[in-house]
């Protein structure tokens, strides 16, 4: 099935009689005939047995996700945050290093840089730009994966993909992408090598503001059992001696980030929030086309006025990330510009409460227009290097380009731009 095909029909198919829209297990536990089936489900939890960790409801959106991704399998989360921790927690323990590429989220940054370090687990930062020798001299012996985001946010960085998977696989780790601004519509990073997927559903996938998750996926496709992986390849003993690897095959990471860190954090969404999730999913490649057709209009007005300094998007031909879009998101480059208005952040926060149309607000990737000052933000807790790094001026705006009718968008654009 192709995209449009999958979203509607992947992860629930009705049996008969059965309702024809996925139902809503609202639901905390689940029950069983006898006291020996729940011990066999400790031991090995292969059905649904408590919602902290699975639920019918949400495993419908799962295995959707996982089809859309080619992935083998998909775990929700309660943020897009818990996500982005668990795919890394389910790899390094405390001593153990992985690589992260400068230009991501800022909060993606703190996670990795402050709150994981407390956890002894060592971020190393890279320019994703650098070259592959460059980037070869960061490794360590101890360093268990690679991390990078499709198109950064809020610098709008197109990553290669395929570079960052030959060099991390050249070292015998995954690379993990966080693939949230160009959905699996716009790009599919495991045809390009990438070995695991994240996404906050909270933005596109879900598009209307209504529910804030995660979800890891799982290409099935990294070698475990390489020798830099024990934890996949000895027994759990907190699960009576499973080796993931043997047991699980092509899922062992899904299923181990599942059964070991799901069950401890419990950061599992409810079935309610799947299910919003779910309506989401069900129109995202009707509205991905529309959000790439206006961002390219808005962002071409934006492009010819006086008062913009910088257009950061890809889709534009004098874009310097124009060449690497047109091969891994040849649909478009999703619905997100970033500007920097002439004045510095005096300018940006008066354009931006000028705005009437546009939402001055903590979210992005919504149907409705909303713009962001990065700086004062999202990249707040960030120090002035980290903001550089991370492609962050002081006089830059996030412009999430919602389904108005893309006229109106730019009158309001135009109206508080007259005020500067």
């Amino acid at each position: 099935m192709k995209d449009e095909t999958k979203c509607l029909h992947s992860g629930y198919t009705p049996e008969n009689g059965a309702p024809r829209v996925m139902p809503i297990v609202q639901s905390t536990t689940y029950t069983f005939d006898s006291t020996e089936h729940i011990g066999e489900l400790f031991d090995m939890p292969t059905a649904h047995m408590y919602s902290r960790f699975s639920n019918p409801t949400v495993e419908c959106v799962e295995k959707k996700i996982a089809d859309l991704e080619g992935g083998v399998g998909a775990m929700c989360t309660s943020s897009g945050q818990a996500a982005s921790l668990l795919s890394i927690l389910n790899l390094c323990s405390a001593g153990d290093s992985f690589i992260s590429t400068s230009t991501i989220y800022g909060g993606t940054v703190n996670l990795f840089a402050v709150t994981l370090k407390r956890f002894g687990i060592e971020c190393i930062f890279v320019d994703a730009e650098a070259s592959e020798e460059e980037i070869q001299s960061k490794f360590k012996e101890n360093t268990k994966a690679v991390f990078g985001e499709t198109l950064a946010n809020p610098a709008l960085a197109v990553l290669d993909i395929e570079k960052l998977a030959a060099i991390a696989h050249k070292n015998g780790v995954p690379l993990i992408i966080d693939n949230t601004f160009a959905t699996p519509v716009l790009c599919k990073p495991f045809q390009f090598g990438a070995d695991i997927v994240i996404h906050s559903t909270t933005k596109y996938m879900d598009g209307h503001a209504l529910q804030v998750g995660g979800v890891i996926v799982d290409s099935g496709n990294f070698d475990w059992e390489n020798g830099k992986f024990p934890e996949f390849t000895e027994p759990d003993e907190s699960y009576h001696g499973v080796i993931y690897a043997r047991d699980f095959g092509k899922q062992a990471y899904i299923v181990k980030a599942r059964m070991q860190l799901m069950r401890d954090f419990g950061c599992y969404p409810a079935a309610h929030s799947a299910f919003l999730l779910n309506l989401g999913l069900e129109t995202l490649p009707i509205r991905m086309e529309r959000y790439c057709e206006n961002a390219l209009k808005v962002a071409k007005y934006f492009q010819q006025s006086d008062k913009i300094e910088e257009v950061k998007y890809s889709a534009l031909p004098e874009d310097e990330y124009y060449q690497r879009a047109k091969k891994y998101l040849p649909k478009g480059s999703c619905g997100v510009i970033s500007i920097v208005i002439k004045g510095g952040k005096e300018n940006a926060v008066r354009f931006m409460d000028g705005l009437k149309l546009a939402s001055n607000e903590v979210h992005v990737a919504d149907i409705r227009t909303c713009v962001l000052h990065p700086a004062s933000a999202t990249h707040r807790q960030l120090t002035d290097e980290q903001l550089i790094a991370a492609g962050v001026n002081p006089g830059l705006i996030r412009v999430s380009v919602g389904l108005e009718n893309v006229e109106d968008i730019i009158a309001d654009i135009e109206q508080s731009l007259e005020k500067l």
